[in-house]
């Protein structure tokens, strides 16, 4: 992704979290997960969740059918919207410049998107994408359509082989820390702060899971090895899918630079593309 656009048009300054358990330096009063003791950064990270116990996706999967267009759009929205929020609520992240907070979560948002599809249990049926993506609106050459086909089944295959892990709530917040605090970002004003940030989430990560699943050793080898691999899903491919009904041909970097500068008061203001 490019080192231009908007992010340096953004003022210099500092968005304070939506929640003021967020700050780095706030001790809840018992570090637990499922009945285990984590670190304060887990906890913090895990407190900024926003899904809840009922996942996203379960609740339209009860209906006994395939997820209607619009509801996976809608779904798609408040995954995209939940991300930003997230990342608002986190450690060390709210400290950042804005213009920093702006790059990290134009980088990484595709990657998130993945991560968060899988912990919701995003659904992934292929009919209902293909006219979500407006296939069936404006016809398109063979060739084209099985190239999108098979980016889906690379979206499919990433969310699969994450699923097949089995990862926890905890082991998510981690990935997603550390798919967020890039140093890569295009224009940080501090790239090794950020990478000290990520070092940190990777610490706690190593920790947790050599506390948590002490008989799996190669567990955390095989979790971080799934954060390159988000990233043959192509952000185009995940804009067309999801956003294209909402937003039109807005871009979602753009999307996600006013929902981190509006915070909760954004709605989608954007006319709806069809």
């Amino acid at each position: 992704m490019g080192c231009t656009g908007d992010a340096e048009t953004v003022q210099r300054g500092r968005i304070p979290p939506t929640h003021s358990s967020a700050s780095p330096t706030a001790m809840p009063s018992g570090e637990y997960f499922n009945g285990q003791p984590v670190s304060e950064l887990i906890s913090q990270l895990l407190r900024a969740e926003p899904y809840p116990a009922a996942r996203y996706g379960s609740q339209y999967a009860q209906q006994g059918s395939v997820m209607g267009i619009d509801n996976i759009c809608e779904l798609a929205a408040r995954l995209l919207f939940s991300t930003v929020e997230w990342a608002r609520n986190i450690p060390f992240f709210p400290e950042l410049p804005v213009s920093d907070q702006v790059a990290l979560l134009r980088l990484s948002w595709s990657e998130l998107f993945v991560l968060n599809a899988a912990q919701s249990a995003l659904p992934l049926h292929m009919a209902p994408l293909l006219a979500a993506a407006g296939f069936h609106a404006s016809p398109m050459s063979a060739d084209r359509v099985v190239s999108f086909m098979d980016q889906i089944r690379i979206f499919q295959d990433q969310v699969e082989k994450l699923n097949r892990l089995q990862v926890d709530s905890a082991e998510y917040s981690c990935l997603k820390a550390i798919a967020l605090f890039t140093p890569d970002a295009c224009g940080l004003s501090d790239p090794a702060h950020v990478e000290g940030l990520q070092e940190k989430a990777q610490v706690a990560l190593t920790e947790y899971v050599r506390s948590q699943y002490p008989s799996q050793p190669q567990r955390f080898g095989r979790l971080l090895l799934r954060l390159p691999a988000l990233r043959a899903v192509p952000a185009a491919l995940i804009s067309q899918l999801f956003f294209m009904r909402l937003v039109g041909k807005t871009p979602i970097e753009t999307l996600i630079r006013d929902m981190l500068l509006s915070g909760s008061t954004f709605n989608w203001p954007y006319g709806t593309g069809q």
